[in-house]
């Protein structure tokens, strides 16, 4: 794009409010790529990490303070006042790793204030640091179809601290900071690691701490009626409960008051503007000799706009570049199986229709806990069976919502009994039966050469109060060490090639997919209202999170209930609804578990179902790029959304729906901003007639399209 006609576009999206003021930086780091690259400079007292986007600037004597924290597209300044660089408490104890004392205004910050200031007695005093770069979090292998094959790239800033206090000796502190090319991201973490002959009590660690600017100006209220939405958006690896939403799965992020901030509008101090990061259930790590401790790890997203489309697109691109397993996103059939022959046809059904992957579901006579012989053998054959046929294979295994013994179940802290569990009885990762379970998992996909996992249940984040179970102490340390020991196994299945799906919040440790968002007696309901209300949950689904790191669900027999006004089968009877069905998920980039024996039951169906994919195969880049979201489906007018890539030939793919029993024609305005497109573009109905519509000061363009009664169209954008 040529620099006058991008500032130009700029301008009129100013007026229109829709994007940011790019105060220092005019690339709109969402359509054009960012030439500079991450980079950390000394610069006498002070060290400097930055990237074109963020900048965070830290003064080193008498104490590392962080003075600075700025979103250069913005323009926005974050940081009102100075505070600890972590908090770590030890044997009870809380002391401040970092930071200076002595600012008597706490509302606004200059930094000409850090000479007068001084450091804690107590604190963690600044030792050294080191420059290196960002290293893979995971090492990971891609054995299904993925949009992108990139490691992300950026450099790390480490500033280590050694102890204030006598009774610390032998207690070293590193706080990390991890800043990326390419996106206004920093990823923090605290280590503590016992060089000495001493056992430590490590309670807790805050990772992350900041004075932060406020935005609201509200003489009265509580800190929970404020804060809606932030310039920074903050996730962490340590999130769970099923919500299958992050905010609502989060355990780790504090809003909290500052009494310090005397001059604050809230007439009682009230306003949530001091941000600490840590688990609301404290690990209680009990540090031995030569132990490093690793705390979560916080990203902080500078988000540059209110604006719920763009935030969705930043997350979105966040998760892409920290967690690049996500844009994995193979095709897959849900498979219920009652026997080794049905499997053997599920698979020469997904090779002649063009299927790549099969996951034996819930019900399907597949038992991962299994470790004999036999049932290995058995699982090989079928497994090398299916990799002949170019088909990857796995299976679903249940760890939560489980009863297995008073021995190996949660103990409730409260009742010193077994229940009291996010599924009311559950096994304790931690007790032997769980550790057990840990170890046949990775013995079964070791030896059988499976593919991949869903993983049901995974751990929902219980507190056991046994003091018995081999791999926790008490309910202290429980939450924490079973989260460990849930990670490490991801960890390990995807650094053999292992696909997860997953029904929680564990993306940032290797989890490719979660559930989309749907109520499951729903697809007990009509074909008719399954395709507004799947249209629904892709719409509400995808606003942070992207359609590969989703799924959708197709019954194509009985599943919770309904008649036979719910299914697909037989599957030759309802062809119109069974395509409909899979355009709408395939549209949107988004896999459904097609949950079922079969995938067709005649030549007419397996031609529909081959033909469906070869579409969405021929433009899959497009299909799993990230999507604008138009209208929601409601049933009564059109419904739709248009998938958008700037770096791509096809620059969008608009999808357009008619939930009604008339065909419509309409004329609709679309957004083209985040293609990458400014003089016109190039339209053409399912690939062809093309149509060359120019783009207005919005950067939209006038379309008119007809559609037949509940039915669907797509354009190709370029």
């Amino acid at each position: 794009m040529h620099k006058n006609t991008f500032f130009v576009k700029i301008f009129f999206l100013l007026l229109l409010g829709n994007v940011p003021v790019l105060a220092q930086n005019p690339v709109d780091w969402l359509v054009q790529p960012v030439l500079q690259k991450a980079e950390i400079v000394k610069n006498h007292r002070d060290i400097i990490i930055r990237n074109g986007l963020a900048e965070r600037a830290f003064r080193l004597s008498p104490n590392v303070a962080c003075y600075d924290y700025k979103n250069l597209s913005s323009g926005q300044q974050l940081l009102r006042a100075v505070k600890p660089e972590a908090k770590i408490t030890v044997n009870g104890k809380e002391y401040a790793v970092g930071g200076l004392r002595g600012q008597k205004e706490n509302a606004y910050l200059l930094p000409a204030w850090l000479d007068s200031m001084t450091a804690g007695p107590e604190d963690f005093i600044y030792d050294s640091y080191s420059v290196s770069d960002v290293a893979p979090f995971l090492h990971w292998k891609a054995t299904t179809w993925i949009s992108e094959k990139k490691q992300p790239s950026g450099k790390v800033l480490t500033l280590k601290f050694r102890p204030g206090a006598g009774e610390l000796e032998g207690l070293q502190v590193a706080v990390h900071y991890e800043i990326y090319d390419g996106l206004p991201l920093i990823v923090k973490w605290v280590s503590v690691e016992n060089t000495s002959s001493k056992r430590f009590l490590l309670n807790r660690v805050v990772n992350e701490v900041l004075g932060t600017v406020e935005e609201e100006s509200a003489v009265v209220g509580k800190p929970e009626d404020m804060l809606k939405q932030h310039g920074l958006y903050i996730e962490t690896n340590y999130a769970f409960n099923n919500a299958m939403k992050y905010r609502l799965s989060d355990q780790t992020t504090h809003w909290k008051t500052d009494s310090a901030y005397t001059s604050q509008v809230n007439y009682n101090y009230e306003t949530p503007c001091l941000l600490e990061v840590y688990p609301n259930q404290d690990p209680n790590e009990m540090l031995e000799p030569g132990e490093i401790f690793k705390s979560v790890r916080t990203h902080e997203l500078l988000m540059d706009s209110y604006d719920r489309q763009r935030r969705g697109l930043m997350i979105k691109k966040m998760y892409r570049t920290v967690a690049p397993w996500t844009m994995q996103n193979p095709i897959f059939m849900h498979l219920v199986s009652k026997n080794d022959r049905e499997v053997i046809q599920a698979v020469d059904q997904c090779a002649a229709t063009g299927y790549e992957a099969i996951i034996l579901s819930f019900g399907s006579h597949l038992d991962m806990e299994d470790s004999s012989k036999a049932n290995i053998s058995k699982w090989k054959a079928l497994a090398d069976y299916a990799h002949k046929k170019n088909i990857l294979l796995g299976g679903y295994s249940l760890f939560s919502s489980r009863r297995i013994s008073d021995e190996h179940d949660v103990i409730d802290p409260q009742t010193g009994k077994p229940g009291g569990a996010l599924f009311g009885n559950a096994p304790c990762f931690g007790s032997q039966w769980g550790l057990e379970y840990r170890d046949k998992i990775k013995y079964f996909f070791e030896k059988t050469g499976f593919d991949i996992w869903e993983n049901d249940g995974p751990y929902p984040g219980d507190v056991c109060a046994s003091v018995t179970h081999p791999g926790h102490h008490g309910p202290g340390d429980s939450q924490w060490k079973q989260m460990e020991i849930q990670k490490e196994l991801y960890h390990w299945l995807n650094e053999r090639g292992v696909y997860i799906n997953a029904p929680d919040w564990y993306f940032l440790d290797g989890t490719h997919k979660i559930a989309i968002g749907y109520r499951e007696v729903n697809f007990s309901l009509s074909r008719e209202q399954q395709r507004i209300l799947n249209r629904q949950n892709i719409y509400d689904g995808t606003q942070e999170k992207s359609a590969s790191m989703s799924w959708g669900f197709v019954p194509l027999t009985r599943y919770q209930g309904g008649g036979p006004e719910a299914i697909l089968e037989p599957l030759s009877g309802h062809l119109k609804d069974y395509e409909q069905l899979m355009v709408q998920y395939y549209g949107a980039g988004v896999q459904a578990c097609y949950r079922g024996p079969r995938l067709y039951d005649t030549e007419e169906t397996r031609k529909m179902v081959a033909h469906t994919l070869d579409w969405y195969k021929q433009y899959r880049h497009i299909l799993n790029s990230d999507m604008i979201h138009l209208r929601r489906a409601d049933g009564r007018d059109w419904d739709g959304f248009i998938h958008v890539n700037p770096a791509l030939k096809e620059k969008g793919l608009l999808m357009l729906y008619n939930p009604l029993k008339e065909k419509i024609t309409r004329t609709i305005r679309v957004p083209l901003y985040y293609t990458g497109l400014t003089g016109q573009a190039v339209f053409k109905e399912k690939g062809q007639n093309p149509r060359v519509l120019q783009l207005d000061r919005k950067f939209e363009v006038e379309l008119t399209f007809t559609i037949e009664p509940e039915d669907y169209t797509w354009f190709l954008v370029m």
